[in-house]
């Protein structure tokens, strides 16, 4: 039977009674059917894991309570911490990317504004779609099985994002697309020593404007070209993360 897992927000300990979060009840409900004395595996994102149990289930609310921390046999994060920053894009399409990013290991999503994004966002928007992608990254840790949420930084301009970085570390490879750009295998062979940190950037559908290539090559972004082909922007991080995982990482 397959095992159900759940993201907890608030601090777990051995018998506590609570309330899951009302966003579980009709996949609890409905979906999964569970009845009291359902076993759950409940998560706190800080790489806590807990056995619990369902002690009440009525129309709105699931009840459970915790039993015992669990051992971790071995860590799901990758040791590789890899920063995805990437343009907003319209539709499902920062979804998706923000669900398989989870999915690969990332350890930090950072939403940018460039100069082609069509998105707007005022402040109501942009803490509704935090909200949502917030809600995206759960639903990928609980089905990936990791144990750590991903750190989801509030959008920013390109170009604030850049001034505000750190000094390039010899211990960090940073690298954007470009069709133009330097091979995979050629940048990676630039480190001596295997990165222990990792950022992407990702502009949008129309790509980044010349001076905003400029401005992270000042900040130290490799561009880099993946393969003969050009990929949509949702696509290219995809390969980009794994690419890391596979040299650095732990794929």
């Amino acid at each position: 039977m397959r095992q159900i897992r759940l993201f907890c927000s608030q601090m777990l300990v051995d018998g506590l009674e609570t309330e899951l979060e009302t966003r579980n009840n009709h996949y609890l409900i409905h979906v999964l059917r569970v009845t009291v004395g359902s076993a759950l595996v409940l998560f706190d994102g800080k790489a806590n894991e807990f056995d619990a149990v369902v002690t009440a289930v009525s129309r709105r609310a699931v009840a459970v309570t915790v039993q015992a921390r669990r051992p971790l046999a071995k860590s799901v994060e990758s040791p590789l911490h890899t920063t995805l920053a990437i343009a907003i894009s319209k539709g499902d399409r920062m979804d998706w990317v923000m669900q398989k990013a989870t999915e690969l290991g990332v350890s930090e999503i950072q939403p940018l504004l460039t100069r082609r994004v069509e998105v707007k966002l005022n402040s109501g928007r942009a803490e509704k779609k935090l909200a949502h992608w917030q809600a995206v990254l759960i639903g990928a840790c609980e089905q990936s099985g990791r144990t750590i949420l991903p750190q989801l930084n509030s959008p920013l301009l390109l170009s604030e994002w850049l001034d505000n970085l750190p000094a390039l570390s010899p211990s960090e490879a940073r690298l954007t697309m470009q069709p133009t750009g330097t091979a995979f295998n050629d940048f990676s062979q630039q480190f001596v020593a295997a990165p222990s940190r990792a950022c992407v950037l990702v502009g949008p559908e129309g790509g980044f404007e010349e001076g905003e290539i400029a401005a992270a090559a000042e900040a130290g972004f490799v561009c880099v070209r993946l393969g003969a082909r050009i990929l949509r922007t949702e696509t290219a991080p995809m390969v980009a993360l794994s690419l890391l995982q596979n040299r650095w990482g732990d794929l």
